[in-house]
């Protein structure tokens, strides 16, 4: 593997667990897809620093449980905003 994708794997994995990031957060940040993301914390991370992949795993899956929260949130403010501009 080269050095580079080993360093952006581990970066990724560091800014996720220290901001309790989302992939897509990640990706945006690093100014990668959402799939080069996944495939850098899901697999290539296990073999460059698994105990950092583990860290990852547990905020990942607690972003996973979360999102339909997010998902609902998130189309709340969109009405509440849309439903203002109309009032206005």
């Amino acid at each position: 593997m080269k050095g580079y994708i080993e360093e952006r794997a581990c970066a990724i994995g560091q800014y996720i667990v220290e901001a309790k990031a989302t992939v897509r957060q990640a990706a945006k940040k690093f100014g990668v897809s959402k799939s080069t993301v996944h495939k850098d914390v899901s697999d290539r991370l296990k073999d460059i620093n698994p105990a950092l992949a583990k860290e990852v795993r547990q905020v990942l899956d607690v972003n996973k449980a979360e999102r339909h929260i997010r998902g609902g949130m998130a189309t709340k403010e969109k009405y509440l905003h849309h439903f203002n501009a109309e009032a206005s």
